[in-house]
């Protein structure tokens, strides 16, 4: 380069030298979007107001990249120079003259054709850097790492968080409301004539996404709340421009995000209250009716409403059936069924679903009066006879059997599930040996559990549901790498759901039951053995454990048992406890009800392999104990009967 430099010198070329102008326009920065550099003032306030609905909002940066890059290859050129300060005109006129700056390592240049001197001066410089100090790649290579040096630096400038003291946060909050105002003035004032409104607009979207800097500050969220700006950010998500709409709704979530809140516990609940005190949730999903998912833009603002309500139930789950009443539960629905192509906000919708439908009866009752167990159905109707294709599509398919199985835990629900023919539906899943299978087991189990679900337990077997249930209970199916539940899970729904069979049968349909345990040698009551001794074992095992934690405690003085018993119940229940009672309970109870030949075969196999008759009543007593309900003369009806049949046996 400084050989080129004395060159130009000695030849007396002029300054605007083509030279000078490949080299520099052969170097392409890494920027992140394409800009015009050459702009006037028409053309930015015409990109401007494209981006709104007659465009969406930003600013025109091409007149700030250019300095950005008058400044850079200035600096450029004084370090490769060193001694020579070049006395060119600035890149920017270069850039205006028709070069192009993009991104990328492979470099094109277009120059016009050279003139006689500039050829000869090329001629020269290919003769006299034959041997030279760096080579053009390298110095090409160079002049990038500077570009890129300056382009991090910047940006860990423009990332650091100015301080936001109290005066601050108010000033632009107050912005913020000075903006809103003006907008809505423009807009009364001309009402027909948008160009005359836009740049309100643009200001007041410019200042909400200035206010994601308070989503940093949840100490800070009780001004928002003080100076009424919550109530005006809820008034804006019915704002005829439903750009705004969106950012108030991408600034909403940066504050309500779950990581921010736990940081500062007073300042989400005062945010929360103000949101649930201000109808947010009706809000929302007057804003989600009016959103087009076609449109990019639109179709994030819906996966940022929905982002927006999972934060408030997570930090608030006692707002699930609020949210259902204003709306929500209906529009989930309504998007659920809709015929359009599969994509993320159609999964987020099921997640939320599942989420409202974990722990409340009012939204499980709102579910079923809304036919909202149909719908269900007709969306996992779908994967039948067909896998999922994809990871999400999976996820999808396991949140809505799980909305499904909560559902199923308010009983008016389960003779919805009945006329949906949703037991014809699953007993196919089962027959196809699909990924569905066992989540399909799943929900059969939640139907035809409790003394409300024998209309599906007699419907059950009435479709022939045996033929396909008791395969499953000789021989549990392979977990799939993909999805698929454990064989201990597995088995503890095919046990729960013959023991709730046992439990609601009546006449010639439990005879039908019964006689499957005398089939094939009793190849049935042999399997039953060997569950009973697999979680007795398991069980017996973790009891000891207990015990042993229980004496070492013991000897503590500030020992509370109380507190413990609820963890040991459930360790015991995770090694099988649960499988087990339902093991010994239809063992008990086709000992007492069917033929006396199967009773002879359990009494045959405990003593073959050291089991004892005494292990299996104690399993049952504790099994009856546990009963529990809501009606509290059926749990004692319930509890007799179990113990008559353990003393039976």
């Amino acid at each position: 380069m400084r050989q080129y430099s004395q060159l130009m010198k000695s030849n007396e070329i002029s300054v605007y030298s083509t030279m000078d102008v490949g080299e520099l326009l052969s170097f392409k920065p890494s920027v992140n979007a394409k800009r015009d550099y050459q702009t006037d003032n028409n053309e930015q306030d015409t990109s401007r107001k494209k981006k709104l609905k007659l465009g969406g909002f930003g600013q025109s940066s091409g007149e700030a990249m250019g300095k950005d890059l008058d400044a850079f290859f200035s600096s450029a050129k004084q370090k490769v120079a060193v001694d020579d300060k070049p006395k060119k005109k600035s890149t920017r006129l270069q850039l205006d003259a028709g070069g192009a700056v993009s991104s990328g390592m492979k470099r094109t240049v277009n120059i016009a054709a050279p003139t006689p001197v500039a050829s000869n001066v090329n001629h020269e410089v290919a003769t006299q850097s034959e041997v030279p100090e760096e080579t053009e790649e390298e110095r090409q290579l160079r002049l990038l790492e500077m570009w890129e040096e300056k382009v991090q630096k910047n940006q860990g400038e423009s990332n650091e968080v100015e301080e936001y003291d109290d005066q601050r946060v108010k000033k632009l909050i107050l912005t913020f409301e000075k903006k809103v105002f003006r907008n809505q003035e423009m807009r009364i004032k001309f009402p027909d004539n948008p160009e005359k409104f836009m740049e309100s607009e643009l200001d007041l979207n410019d200042v909400i996404s200035e206010m994601k800097t308070l989503a940093t500050m949840p100490e800070q969220y009780h001004y928002l709340v003080e100076l009424r700006a919550i109530n005006s950010l809820l008034t804006l998500l019915n704002h005829a421009n439903s750009d705004i709409s969106i950012a108030v709704i991408d600034l909403l979530q940066e504050l309500t995000d779950v990581d921010t809140m736990t940081e500062n516990e007073e300042g989400a609940e005062v945010l929360i209250d103000a949101l649930t005190d201000g109808q947010a949730g009706a809000l929302i999903v007057q804003n989600l009716e009016r959103l087009d998912e076609s449109v990019k833009e639109e179709a994030t603002g819906v996966h940022n409403s929905l982002a927006v309500i999972e934060n408030i139930l997570e930090l608030k789950p006692e707002l699930c059936a609020t949210l259902s009443r204003q709306g929500l539960l209906a529009w989930i629905l309504k998007r659920l069924k809709a015929k359009i192509p599969f994509d993320s906000n159609k999964l987020y919708c099921s997640e939320i679903l599942s989420i409202i439908l974990q722990s409340h009866d009012e939204t499980r009752q709102q579910i079923g009066d809304m036919d909202g167990i149909d719908a269900i159905l007709q969306q996992l109707a779908s994967f039948k006879r067909h896998d999922p294709k994809s990871a999400e599509e999976i996820e999808l398919m396991e949140n809505l059997f799980n909305c499904l199985c909560s559902s199923l835990l308010y009983s008016t629900n389960k003779n919805k599930f009945l006329n949906g023919e949703g037991l014809q539906l699953m007993n196919l899943m089962l027959r196809e040996k699909k990924m569905s299978r066992s989540s399909a087991l799943k929900v059969l189990d939640h139907a035809m559990s409790g003394s409300d679900g024998s209309s599906n337990c007699a419907k059950f077997v009435e479709i022939l549901g045996l033929r396909t249930l008791f395969p499953l209970f000789m021989k549990p199916p392979k977990k799939t790498k993909k999805i698929g539940t454990s064989t201990k899970e597995h088995e503890e729904h095919v046990v729960s759901i013959i023991a709730s069979m046992l439990r609601n049968l009546k006449t010639s349909q439990r005879q039908r039951l019964l006689a499957k345990f005398s089939e094939n040698d009793f190849a049935k009551v042999d399997r039953l053995m060997e569950l009973h001794f697999k979680y007795y074992d398991r069980v017996l095992a973790v009891d000891n454990r207990l015990e042993e934690e229980k004496s070492k405690l013991q000897q503590d003085e500030d020992f509370d048992l109380e507190e413990l018993e609820d963890d040991f119940y459930l360790r015991r229940l995770d090694a099988g406890l649960f499988t087990l009672q339902h093991t010994d309970y239809v063992i008990v109870d086709i000992c007492a009800s069917a033929s006396s030949q199967i009773k002879q075969r359990v009494l045959q196999i405990l003593n073959l392999r050291g089991g004892s008759v005494k292990s299996i009543r104690s399993v049952i007593r504790e099994y009856a104990g546990s009963i529990g309900d809501k009606d509290g003369a059926s749990v004692e009806v319930e509890q007799q009967r179990i113990m008559g049949l353990a003393d039976k046996f």
